[in-house]
């Protein structure tokens, strides 16, 4: 079910939830800013979950009331785990999906990161 990126953080997310470790998570990246974990229901090949530490809601959010160190260090996670993952060279696709008409299904600020075979056009025509 798609949530509204304008409510409130929730608390007890799934993400919330795997970052005080209650639930567990398939980890490639930890460091102070962000947490990155293999989807549990994977759209491509690999499929990644790139998540802030910090109770954002969704882009938007992240953006208006992160500090630059959180922004600064949560993109340059990505791009870590892009590298990391060997996909500069072959590439790869990041998503972030923001409120009800983009899908947000997970109310804490996530990218996924898509790659592992040909992955077509964005949007159909």
């Amino acid at each position: 079910m798609p949530i509204d990126a304008t409510q409130p953080y929730d608390d007890n997310n799934i993400f919330a939830r795997i970052l005080r470790g209650e639930l567990p998570s398939k980890t490639v990246y930890d460091d102070e800013f962000a947490l990155a974990f293999h989807d549990i229901n994977p759209q491509a090949p690999l499929h990644i979950l790139v998540i802030p530490k910090g109770a954002y809601v969704s882009w938007d959010d992240f953006s208006a009331r992160a500090s630059d160190a959180e922004i600064a260090g949560f993109v340059r996670a990505v791009g870590q785990v892009a590298r990391d993952a060997g996909l500069v060279v072959p590439g790869y696709r990041l998503l972030a999906n923001t409120g009800l008409d983009s899908h947000q299904e997970v109310p804490h600020l996530h990218v996924h990161i898509f790659a592992g075979k040909k992955l077509g056009p964005m949007l159909a025509r």
